[in-house]
């Protein structure tokens, strides 16, 4: 939203949720039509080895920068958390986001990336939207009791700002899921387009409704201030933020494990054949994890990371390749509805990847990782009183106390 602006913003949002809808369920009217059951085997066919080699490079690229991501806000997050501890003060070495990135990834990530199986990351996965719930929740409350406090940035309200299409690459990587989605078309009781369409309008608008909510509650609460990870924009001595720190990290770490499974089995397709010997599966997950960990423990900026994944990776996964494989395949003439539509997404996400990957690169946004915001200190005392009688309120509370327990 503060890179798009706000009305701006949320027409875009509906407009990606529209295009990831159309794009998803093409995909499946393109296997239909070259009678293939995988989004690699689909543009094998379309368009040769030449356009399984870019396609598994972007379904390798689009995780694995994901993963970098979540380990940015894990060590942005959890340092924060670990200092409303008594006695860990910011040279506590719990307080060093290197340190706190190294440690979960040893004792969290490494263990759930190493199962063979993403079957066995169901529940880990069923965790991780329910404290998306929670987590909105929190943020849905901080814009009640905090947004009115928090004076709005100059032109927060214009309907729209320079670099739209920079959000539009970040919403687009929300937004991703066309690698999966021969697979949970083939896991349907009855494997038709109309029923395939029903679960992806239901899948997407839900979806919608979540992203639409955060980029709402976060946007008005702290408009032109509002950076890539949302929960630096609050102030430190926050307890129930503190709680919305500790849930969000968790999902993200829970979320990781998914991630590292997509990326593995794009190399074990290219270079084994499909299948990792064990040695072979567990040095690889190594290598894979110890590679996203080495950069985000180099780069600390999320926003500029999910702009790239956007631009690089999402885009072409949800604009271009779906209908590029559509229009190939396809014998529908050119003035078809199918047609028409798949083409104008086609030339928009072509220029839109271009665009957005120069834009991204000349004029990266802003990032105030690890420092406490204005409003937060006792000098401006509206935002920071109101933070601290709600502290006296929340620490007291039952749901504060499971929630960070």
């Amino acid at each position: 939203m503060r890179q798009a602006g706000f009305p701006l913003g949320m027409l875009l949002l509906f407009l990606v949720a529209y295009i990831t809808d159309y794009s998803i369920i093409l995909l499946i009217k393109g296997g239909n039509l070259s009678g293939t059951s995988t989004y690699q085997s689909l543009v094998n066919r379309a368009f040769g080895m030449a356009g399984y080699v870019i396609l598994s490079f972007l379904q390798f690229l689009y995780p694995f920068i994901a993963m970098v991501s979540y380990n940015i806000i894990s060590g942005d997050t959890l340092t924060k958390v670990f200092q409303r501890i008594p006695g860990v003060g910011p040279e506590n070495i719990l307080a060093e986001r290197h340190f706190v990135i190294m440690l979960t990834t040893i004792l969290l990530i490494l263990p759930l990336s190493l199962y063979r199986n993403i079957a066995n990351l169901g529940k880990v996965s069923f965790s991780s939207l329910v404290l998306t719930i929670v987590i909105l929740v929190i943020v849905v409350m901080r814009a009640a009791t905090l947004g009115p406090l928090i004076p709005s940035t100059k032109n927060a309200w214009d309907f729209a700002q320079p670099n739209a299409i920079q959000a539009m690459g970040v919403m687009t990587f929300a937004f991703v899921c066309h690698h999966n989605s021969f697979l949970l078309y083939g896991s349907l009781e009855q494997p038709t387009i109309n029923n395939w369409s029903r679960v992806t309008h239901v899948s997407v608008l839900f979806a919608l409704f979540i992203s639409a909510a955060f980029a709402v509650s976060g946007y008005i609460t702290f408009t032109g201030y509002t950076q890539g990870d949302l929960f630096e924009n609050y102030c430190r001595n926050d307890n129930l933020v503190t709680a919305g720190r500790f849930l969000y990290a968790l999902t993200v770490i829970l979320t990781f494990p998914i991630e590292c499974f997509v990326t593995r089995e794009v190399i074990a397709n290219l270079f084994f054949g499909g299948t990792l010997s064990t040695i072979f599966h567990i040095v690889v997950t190594v290598c894979i994890v110890a590679a996203s960990t080495g950069i985000s423990l180099a780069y600390d900026c999320l926003g500029i990371v999910l702009e790239l994944n956007g631009v690089i990776a999402a885009i072409p996964l949800v604009f271009i390749i779906p209908t590029a494989c559509y229009l190939k395949l396809s014998e529908e003439s050119w003035y078809h509805w199918d047609s028409i539509q798949s083409s104008v997404i086609l030339i928009t996400g072509t220029l839109m990847m271009i665009v957005g990957f120069v834009m991204a690169v000349i004029f990266p946004q802003d990032c105030s990782h690890g420092k406490e915001m204005f409003y937060c200190m006792p000098s401006n005392s509206s935002a920071y009183n109101v933070t601290v009688s709600a502290n006296e309120t929340y620490s007291q509370s039952p749901l504060f106390i499971s929630s960070i327990l």
